[in-house]
C-alpha cells in the first residue's frame, strides 16, 4: 500500500474534520460534541470506538508488539483572532492545535483500517482530553486504558508553529518539564493607610519575596542546567487608604529533572517563609506537582530516526538537543512505557510571520496533515515490524 498516496487522497477530507473539530473548540474534561463527533468518523471508517474515562478509544489487529497513538482533543479558553472562516466564535479556540492532532490521527485510522491484515501486531487509538487543565492522559491511564491489551508503546505528534511545513523535529531524551503549581499566602495586619504603624504591610514582604525568587535559579543553580521560577500572579488589597493585611502569590516551577524539582521547593519555601519573618509577617507556601518530565525512549529514537529519514529525505528531519520548558501530560505514557513524542512543523516557509502556539492569531498550515499522517503511519509499521 502506498500510505503517501494514501495520505494525499484523504488529505481534503481530514481538513474538513479539522475544521469541523476547530468550529467547535470545547475545554477541559468534558468535550461532548468532540466526542461525538470522533466516535461517528471512527464508525465510519469501520472501527468499534469504545469510551474510556472521558475520552474515547479504538483497536486494529492482534498480538504483541501492542502501539498506542495518542491525540489530545481539547482547546483553550481563548477568543480567536485567526483571520480564518471557520473561526470559533464561542469564546474557545484550539489555539494549541489539538484539531490538527485528532484529525490526523482519525486519517491515519481510516488508513490503518484499510489495511488492517498487514499489522503485525496491535494499534490502540487515544483521543484523549483535557491536556491543557488537569491532564487527561493521567485520567485515561487510570482509566485502564493500557490495558487489554497492554501497551507496551506509545507515539505522539504535537504541531510547530516555529518550525517549517514538511519537517518533523526529534528531541533525544528529556523534552519537556516537570511542573509544580505554587501559592504563597503572605499574612500581615490590615489597618487604615494614614496610620501604618498601627498594622503590619504584607505589601513590603511580598514584593521582597518575588524579587528574591528570581534569585533561586540564577544563583543557586549552575547555569548549565534548566530550571524556572516564575511568579504570575500577584494579589493584595482592597483599597487605595487601607494597608494591606494579605497577600496571594502565585506561580510555577518547572525543571527536567525531578531531584533539582525538590531544591527548587525547599528553596522556595525557605525563602518565601524567612523573608516574610523579618518584616513581622507570616507565609504559607503550598506546592501542587502537575505533570512529569517527559523523557522520549532512546530505544524508539534509534528504531524511528532512520525510517522516518528514508520516508521524508535526511533533510527533513530535525534533531533537536535542546529540552523545552513547557510541559504536556504525555509524560504519563512515558513514565509506563516506551514513548516518542516529536513535533510536527506547520509554518509557511514561503512567510517571514510566526505566531506562536496558544495565541489568538495561531493558524497552522492545513497541508501539515499530510505529513502527520504519513509520520504516523511510518511509526505504527517501523515499531510493529521492531
Amino acid at each position: 500500500m502506498d500510505f503517501l498516496t494514501r495520505a494525499y487522497e484523504l488529505q481534503e477530507e481530514t481538513i474538513a474534520n479539522r475544521r469541523h473539530i476547530h468550529q467547535h473548540a470545547e475545554t477541559g474534561l468534558d468535550l461532548p460534541e468532540t466526542v461525538a463527533f470522533v466516535k461517528d468518523k471512527l464508525t465510519e471508517y469501520g472501527l468499534a470506538p469504545t469510551d474510556c474515562g472521558h475520552g474515547v478509544t479504538a483497536t486494529l489487529g492482534k498480538g504483541s508488539p501492542v502501539l498506542l497513538l495518542r491525540a489530545d482533543m481539547d482547546g483553550l479558553p481563548i477568543r480567536e483572532d485567526s483571520g480564518e472562516s471557520f473561526s470559533c466564535t464561542t469564546g474557545t479556540m484550539h489555539a494549541c492545535g489539538h484539531d490538527m492532532h485528532t484529525a490526523i490521527l482519525l486519517g491515519t485510522a481510516a488508513i490503518l483500517k484499510q489495511n488492517a491484515d498487514t499489522l503485525p501486531g496491535t494499534v490502540k487509538l487515544f483521543f484523549q482530553p483535557s491536556e491543557e487543565t488537569i491532564g487527561g492522559a493521567k485520567q485515561m491511564i487510570d482509566a485502564g486504558c493500557l490495558e487489554d491489551p497492554h501497551v507496551e508503546n506509545v507515539i505522539a505528534l504535537h504541531v510547530d508553529p516555529m518550525t517549517d511545513l514538511g519537517k518533523l523535529k526529534f528531541t533525544k531524551g528529556c523534552m519537556n518539564a516537570a511542573t509544580t503549581e505554587m501559592e504563597l499566602t503572605v499574612r500581615g495586619k490590615a489597618c487604615h493607610g494614614a496610620h501604618p504603624d498601627t498594622g503590619i504591610d504584607v505589601l513590603p514582604p511580598a514584593c521582597s519575596i518575588v524579587a528574591a525568587l528570581q534569585t533561586i535559579v540564577s544563583r543557586n543553580l549552575a547555569p548549565t542546567t534548566p530550571a524556572v521560577v516564575t511568579v504570575g500572579t500577584f494579589q493584595s488589597g482592597t483599597a487605595k487608604n487601607v494597608i494591606s493585611g494579605e497577600a496571594r502569590l502565585g506561580g510555577t516551577i518547572r525543571a527536567l529533572d525531578l531531584d533539582v524539582m525538590a531544591y527548587l521547593k525547599e528553596r522556595v519555601q525557605k525563602i518565601a517563609v524567612d523573608t516574610a519573618e523579618a518584616y513581622g509577617t507570616s507565609c504559607e507556601v503550598f506546592f501542587e506537582d502537575s505533570y512529569p518530565p517527559l523523557r522520549n525512549s532512546d530505544e524508539l529514537s534509534a528504531l524511528l530516526l532512520p525510517a522516518m529519514e528514508e520516508v521524508f529525505g535526511t533533510e527533513n528531519i530535525l534533531r533537536n538537543e535542546i529540552p523545552s520548558l513547557g510541559a504536556d501530560d504525555f509524560s504519563y505514557f512515558t513514565q509506563t512505557c516506551r514513548g516518542l513524542y516529536f513535533d510536527l512543523g506547520t509554518h509557511d516557509p514561503c512567510s517571514d510571520e510566526y505566531f506562536p502556539l496558544h495565541s489568538e492569531h495561531f493558524a497552522p498550515q492545513e497541508e501539515a496533515v499530510k505529513v502527520g499522517m504519513l509520520a504516523e503511519l511510518t511509526a505504527v509499521y517501523t515499531i510493529l515490524h521492531g
